[in-house]
């Protein structure tokens, strides 16, 4: 009998060593993510923690139609309303995840009969069984049947609670998701719109310049009648106000498409785009105040929504590692049954039940370790993902910075370089005038003229995109 009683003392605790050892999970495989960035921008830049991203766009914009057209764009652009059902997807995520750990609670009743063969060992039994003296057994037997039940698994190794968890991150990183869409979404309606300023200058000055070039032609042929140019002068000052002329459709052309990318991004149909009348050139863009690079982390919202995804990869880790544990789960319920309703409502019919179920993988695991090592995977993605996005949001600040600096600078030297040619284009018409210069000269100042100031004009739309883009990277907009 002892050897028996060894025998199993030894099997079972055979079986437990063979749980335990079926419930451990593989080592972890992620990475840390490495959050260290340059105390500046440049290394003459002076550190300031004033910060122009942390402005509310309304402030950082201040053009009437050009605020009248985001706050359009942020009721009906389609892009946007899409990120918001993708906020109430993970909201609703949250709700699922969180009715997992608590208990499932429900009511159930039923009715029906049974007729069983009476050759076989039930029927044989129904019978011959009296259900009270001297009364058989009903055949069909019914059944009728109400109660309730219910089902909770314990969540020892906060499984469930940290499926909860990852997905809150989940849905803050979705909202993150729509704020670096807000930011994108301006950042485009304003850079959009200053082209379109810049193509409004650009068509003035080629209507300009047509009749400057008119007035020229008219000269040439007057001059040709005296005898003073032939008629290949008069043909070549005749193309290059046909040349110009044309232009004026290729603006035009451009104008419209770009207004249509506005009403686009807006959310509506094409239709003319109210903007203002001031001179171009004349605009000026804001003072920019970049802060310091480790704001970065808190004020752009694609930096944060990486984070957040960083934060819910790590939770999917322990809940992929939790599956190799055992899971406890309890199980309930409480009711009547009785073959006629009328018993339903006696003590005799009363049947209850409780059970607790205890269950851990412990041969062929590999859907479990598959899925644990694609939460690892996972995991390193999201960090490198997070690093990407951080260098990614330093590098945009940095480029921006450079443009700024640098397209100053080409303005005032552009500036000047239109002021010169303007005023050579007086100076080559006098001389032309007096059979001191050749036309070709005239021509080709006139041509250079026009470059010059379509060139400032560029400039200055590349100004003002800089102004929207610093903005933009240091994470404004979305406020």
């Amino acid at each position: 009998m002892s050897k028996r009683l060894n025998s199993y003392i030894g099997i079972g605790v055979s079986c437990l060593l063979l749980t335990v050892a079926g419930c451990k999970a593989p080592a972890t495989l992620g990475r840390s993510e490495n959050k260290n960035v340059p105390a500046a921008y440049n290394t003459t830049a002076v550190q300031d923690s004033v910060n122009t991203g942390k402005m509310k766009w309304k402030e950082y914009f201040t053009d009437k139609y050009l605020v009248a057209l985001i706050d359009t764009a942020l009721v009906k652009n389609q892009e946007l309303n899409i990120t918001m059902q993708e906020i109430e997807i993970s909201r609703n995520e949250i709700r699922a995840r969180k009715g997992e750990y608590l208990p499932f609670i429900g009511l159930k009743g039923s009715a029906g009969f049974d007729k069983v063969a009476r050759f076989t060992n039930i029927g044989a039994m129904e019978a011959n069984t009296e259900i009270k003296p001297g009364k058989e057994m009903p055949e069909p037997l019914q059944d009728y049947s109400i109660g309730a039940y219910a089902t909770w698994e314990l969540d020892i190794w906060n499984k469930l609670h940290n499926a909860k968890k990852a997905a809150v991150s989940k849905y803050l990183a979705s909202v993150e998701g729509k704020n670096f869409t807000v930011t994108n979404l301006i950042a485009e309606i304003a850079n959009s719109y200053y082209e379109l300023l810049a193509l409004d200058n650009q068509l003035a000055i080629v209507k300009q310049n047509i009749e400057i070039q008119g007035n020229a032609l008219e000269i040439v042929k007057l001059q040709k009648l005296a005898a003073r140019v032939n008629e290949l002068a008069v043909r070549r000052f005749e193309a290059q106000v046909l040349n110009t002329k044309s232009l004026q459709f290729d603006i035009q052309q451009r104008i419209t498409e770009t207004e249509n990318k506005i009403n686009f991004l807006v959310g509506r149909f094409p239709q003319p785009v109210e903007r203002s009348t001031a001179t171009f050139s004349g605009l000026v863009p804001n003072m920019i105040h970049t802060g310091i690079p480790s704001q970065l982390l808190e004020n752009r919202p694609d930096v944060k929504q990486a984070e957040l995804d960083l934060v819910a990869a790590k939770l999917d880790i322990k809940v992929a590692k939790a599956r190799f544990y055992p899971s406890l789960g309890i199980s309930a319920g409480i009711g009547y049954q009785a073959f006629n309703p009328s018993y339903l409502i006696k003590p005799e019919s009363l049947l209850y039940s409780l059970a607790g179920d205890l269950a851990a993988p412990l041969i062929n695991r590999n859907a479990i370790k598959a899925a644990y090592y694609t939460a690892n995977a996972k995991q390193i993605q999201a960090v490198y993902n997070y690093e990407r996005t951080l260098l990614n949001a330093y590098i945009e600040v940095a480029n921006q910075l450079a443009k700024i600096s640098n397209t100053e600078k080409t303005f005032d030297l552009k500036s000047k370089q239109v002021e010169a040619l303007n005023q050579s284009i007086e100076i080559s018409n006098d001389l032309f005038s007096s059979a001191r210069a050749d036309y070709m000269e005239v021509l080709m100042t006139q041509r250079d003229a026009l470059e010059s100031k379509f060139d400032l004009i560029e400039t200055k739309m590349k100004q003002m995109n800089a102004m929207v883009n610093i903005y933009r990277a240091l994470g404004g907009g979305w406020n």
